[in-house]
């Protein structure tokens, strides 16, 4: 049994997770061999998902920021993968040392390096917790630890929904997290798309991972923002999302699209 209360043999290093091939794909050295290999299997079939995780990346700084300098200062991260630096929390605290973050995340490796980046600071914590039980998420001791739910918080599901299938009711999902918000929250979405190409084959790889992947349209992605105001410029792709700088690609390039929301009373 781990400090974190989950036995060593709970750690599935057999099957590719999202988590660990995202690191990869970031450059990242908190993975193994079936997560190189699943991360090479779909550079090959979608060339551009290199770039498409750093713009997702470079996404989340931008709207990181947007919500802080709006007035947020609680941030729930769900799903957050492994540490990247520089992290929500200190992205936030850039603009506002006075900012609270509550990681979450499934993979108890994500579990045990957040813990270790994390210890010591009564303003950060990490869950372990499943977002296809999002009240299990908003109950987790660790959450409510740094979340105060009867004040504003911004919640992050960055390159997470796209792992929720269909019969995981993945509206159903994000709208139990809207509905524990009050006025003046924020939701920070983005998620794959095929709108712009076949990523079956990409798909595909995902199949034998611990979570697979579900592609969606425009269209679809937008509901999830039901009960919300997006903000200018709306729905976009994650590059043409406030860029501060010229975007490294064209429209249509990068398979994501992103947006932030505001709950009005």
């Amino acid at each position: 049994m781990t400090e974190n209360g989950f036995r060593a043999e709970e750690i599935d290093t057999r099957r590719p997770h999202p988590a660990r091939i995202y690191d990869y794909l970031l450059g990242g050295k908190n993975n193994y061999e079936v997560d190189r290999e699943a991360g090479d299997r779909l550079a090959a079939a979608a060339p551009e998902v290199w770039s498409g995780v750093r713009a997702n990346r470079d996404f989340l700084r931008r709207a990181v920021r947007h919500v802080v300098d709006s007035g947020i200062r609680q941030i729930l991260d769900i799903g957050t993968g492994l540490p990247s630096s520089p992290n929500v929390h200190e992205i936030a605290r850039e603009s506002a040392p006075d900012v609270r973050v509550a990681y979450v995340d499934n993979d108890p490796i994500v579990n045990t390096y957040a813990n270790v980046l994390l210890r010591g600071s009564a303003a950060t914590s990490i869950a372990l917790a499943d977002l296809r039980d999002p009240r299990a998420v908003l109950d987790h001791p660790e959450v409510r630890q740094v979340i105060d739910f009867d004040r504003p918080v911004a919640v992050l599901l960055v390159a997470i929904v796209h792992f929720l299938t269909d019969v995981e009711r993945p509206e159903r999902v994000v709208a139990t997290l809207r509905d524990a918000l009050p006025a003046g929250s924020f939701l920070v979405l983005s998620h794959a798309t095929d709108d712009f190409a076949d990523r079956s084959a990409a798909s595909a790889v995902y199949d034998d991972a611990t979570a697979t992947l579900s592609l969606r349209s425009r269209d679809r992605i937008e509901r999830f923002f039901d009960g919300f105001t997006l903000v200018e410029p709306g729905l976009a792709e994650v590059p043409f999302w406030r860029p501060d700088a010229p975007p490294p690609t064209g429209p249509g390039e990068i398979g994501y699209y992103g947006g932030v929301a505001r709950k009005s009373g």
